[in-house]
């Protein structure tokens, strides 16, 4: 028996994650909206209003979607999976309230502190003058976060109190709520699990490049490049995360009758005490996403399901031993503004070691257009970390695209690692 599945999103992200259902033996029709022109080669697109709940209900129902698999961010804050749970249609995604871990910096916040689980020090503020003030008396280098969704970009790390205050001016400009903390001194590292409510599945880890340039320079990004397994990342640190910051959570979403169910995805900073957490994504990582789905053995679509029906109980998930590596093409002038339209003229032919996921791009006609800030993921495999990274700038090198830039030193950390 197949199912059929509606994907929700049109990021890189998306076209990982449909790339890997196109694969499965248990797929029926895959249905994407809005998609992109990557997720048109495995996806029937749908003309879909995303942010109409009922219309989403709706198609699912008409075209018996047997699961909905939400990618981004913003829909699951916004509630789209309790409407199908509602409708009895199998959704791949935590409710509105379990989403509250990535849509308020401050909830999560307060959820270590009363779980105990290790995070950096805080306080959230909700007028500017006292936000700035205890700026003031504790000093830089200090972490100042917008309490919402900034899609990967609302965070400063202020080297100074000068850049400090600002940055808090900047958030209060839309409103809203500010969480400033301490920062935290270490190597950054993302860990994935997938939950059900009650348990997790350990699924994978990566680390990511937020800096906009070479050197982890410039501003903070939605992620530049990604890379997995994270090499920093010691079983024994992955079980200790597990005990000490995952499982605590999910008890402490179950006590608030938020129970959590997707994917978890915990930002971690390995400091001299072990990891701590930084924060958490209530969705898969974009560009992580990429280097997972490659490096995933096993069928996605059985995973996905047994985590929505709030089972997994029998999830074992396998891996390629062989590490992955994504280098976002990015327009020029991102993150800050940039010209849309500017014409790809060609991309390199996909093999199984060199894909592009597309991102934000469209199609006009016969062109494909750069739609968006980040455009394109080239990701590829390779017995080590540097042999994936040459491979994916190799393939980098044979797209004609003048107005894309990308940082030339994604996996620095890894692949220093594996040359000492």
């Amino acid at each position: 028996m197949t199912t059929n599945v509606l994907l929700i999103g049109s990021g890189g992200r998306e076209h990982a994650l449909a790339w890997k259902l196109a694969q499965s033996p248990a797929l029926g029709r895959l249905y994407a909206a809005p998609g992109n022109p990557g997720i048109a080669a495995h996806a029937d697109l749908a003309a879909l209003d995303i942010d109409d709940h009922a219309a989403v209900v709706a198609f699912a129902k008409a075209n018996a979607i047997g699961l909905v698999v939400v990618g981004p961010e913003a829909p699951l804050v916004a509630g789209i999976t309790d409407g199908l749970r509602q409708a009895g249609i199998l959704v791949f995604g935590p409710s509105r309230l379990a989403a509250q871990l990535e849509g308020s910096k401050g909830f999560t916040k307060d959820l270590c502190m009363r779980k105990a689980i290790p995070t950096g020090r805080y306080r959230r503020f909700t007028e500017p003058e006292a936000a700035k003030d205890y700026v003031r008396a504790e000093g830089a280098p200090i972490v100042v976060k917008a309490d919402g969704l900034a899609a990967g970009k609302g965070v400063t790390v202020a080297e100074s109190v000068e850049n400090a205050l600002a940055a808090i001016d900047d958030c209060f400009d839309g409103g809203g709520e500010v969480v400033v903390e301490e920062f935290l001194e270490g190597e950054e590292a993302s860990l994935f699990c997938l939950a059900d409510g009650m348990n997790a599945v350990f699924f994978g880890t990566a680390q990511d490049h937020k800096r906009a340039f070479d050197g982890d320079k410039g501003p903070n990004t939605g992620g530049m490049g990604a890379y997995s397994p994270a090499p920093a990342m010691t079983p024994d640190l992955i079980e200790r995360a597990m005990t000490e910051i995952i499982r605590p959570t999910l008890e402490g979403m179950r006590e608030v009758g938020a129970p959590f169910a997707g994917v978890l995805y915990a930002g971690l900073m390995l400091t001299e005490k072990g990891p701590q957490l930084i924060e958490y994504n209530a969705r898969f990582g974009d560009p992580e996403t990429q280097v997972l789905m490659l490096r995933l053995k096993s069928d996605l679509l059985p995973i996905l399901l047994d985590a929505a029906r709030g089972d997994l109980s029998a999830c074992r998930p396998e891996w390629y031993e062989d590490p992955a590596l994504c280098v976002v093409m990015a327009t020029s002038g991102y993150p800050g503004a940039y010209h849309k339209g500017s014409v790809i003229r060609a991309l390199p032919e996909t093999d199984e070691q060199a894909i592009v996921f597309h991102a934000g791009t469209r199609r006009d006609g016969d062109r494909l257009l750069a739609e968006g800030g980040r455009v394109l993921g080239v990701t590829a495999s390779g017995t080590t970390v540097g042999e994936a990274a040459v491979k994916a700038y190799a393939a980098i090198a044979e797209i004609d695209w003048p107005e894309g830039f990308v940082r030339t030193d994604i996996g620095h950390r890894a692949i220093a690692r594996e040359e000492s």
